[in-house]
């Protein structure tokens, strides 16, 4: 299968863009039908820094953060919602803080985990997840109950791509829903129509990437 690949803007801003590819492929928690490339607004500082002002609109007045937690390699994303948040020239509540940004770590258990050294950023703290892709929720929940296990709380869940409007109670503020990409689709690998039609995996996809097969 050749990489066969159609831009998606953001109808608020063109400079907010993802990619997609239509074919079979398997997540860790599921099959889908559509790979979303987001190499663009993860990897480049002008989309990452024009992503990070779409996705931080609702928080500026409305919100006080004190850690922003990163999943998905969104790292540079979050580090521009960050100086947004704390800019000395809006009035919110994050005037001038110096706004932690950190990512879990992956035990050999596939546990997320926080180090010694970085708990101090989570307990006690208003914690913002951000996220790259909200599918199944699995990503999100596990997220969720590593941060109330440090005795965090997460005060909202930003994702640059969201095939659901909330969990845990909270909005999912996000860029690109299930509007944009109407043919999206997450199976249980259980209930993959392709897999029952023996139709062969095209990829096996992470936040890292494809892998073609």
């Amino acid at each position: 299968m050749e990489a066969n690949y159609k831009d998606i803007n953001s109808s608020r801003n063109p400079k907010v863009r993802i990619k997609i590819m239509h074919g079979h492929f398997a997540t860790t928690h599921s099959h889908i039908n559509t790979y979303i490339d987001m190499s663009t607004v993860k990897g480049r500082h002008i989309n990452a820094q024009e992503t990070a002002k779409e996705l931080v609109g609702p928080y500026v007045h409305n919100l006080s953060v004190d850690t922003i937690v990163c999943l998905d390699g969104t790292e540079m994303i979050g580090a521009f919602m960050a100086e947004y948040l704390a800019e000395e020239r809006t009035i919110s509540f994050n005037t001038g803080k110096n706004i932690s940004m950190i990512t879990p770590e992956f035990n050999q258990m596939g546990q997320m985990i926080f180090r010694d050294n970085t708990q101090r950023m989570i307990k006690n703290m208003q914690v913002l997840l951000l996220v790259a892709s909200a599918t199944t929720g699995n990503t999100i929940n596990r997220a969720v109950e590593c941060i109330e296990y440090y005795q965090g709380t997460v005060c909202g869940i930003s994702a640059i791509f969201s095939a659901a409007e909330e969990s845990h109670g909270l909005h999912i503020n996000s860029i690109f829903s299930q509007k944009d990409l109407p043919q999206y689709y997450a199976y249980a690998p259980a209930d993959c129509p392709f897999c029952k039609e023996k139709k062969k995996l095209d990829a096996i996809v992470n936040s890292y990437g494809y892998s073609m097969l």
